[in-house]
């Protein structure tokens, strides 16, 4: 079982910054992969970020390259997803997600990620 608690999030004005955490606990990460998602109202969750908790690659959606950055703290078992220069499409509720199952890539289907976090609400005005 792996538990997490997100904080981070809020109300921002466009071009401006945020960083969300997601500190778990419950079991170890080596075999996973972890990723941001978001959801929108009345919108499908959406894959964000993510890498491979023991690989170099980070992965991005297209529509926030250059502006994100997922990274992690080995210690805290934390991840976090640095956002700059926020846009009003970015406005969305945020979930940090584990896959316990081994990929190459980490997967980008929501469906395939097995322990989410509550969700924190990120909301950029123009």
């Amino acid at each position: 079982q792996v538990r997490f608690v997100q904080s981070g999030g809020g109300l921002v004005q466009e071009g401006a910054s945020l960083r969300l955490s997601c500190a778990a606990s419950g079991r170890t990460f080596s075999e996973s992969a972890v990723a941001w998602f978001r959801q929108a109202p009345g919108k499908k969750r959406e894959f964000v970020a993510a890498f491979n908790w023991n690989g170099p690659n980070t992965y991005y959606a297209d529509s926030v390259k250059d502006r994100f950055t997922i990274s992690k703290d080995n210690a805290k078992s934390t991840v976090y997803l640095q956002m700059n220069s926020l846009k009003p499409e970015d406005t969305a509720v945020y979930y940090c997600a584990v896959d316990t199952r081994w990929r190459v890539e980490p997967a980008r289907e929501h469906g395939l990620y097995e322990f989410w976090g509550q969700g924190t609400q990120v909301t950029v005005s123009s």
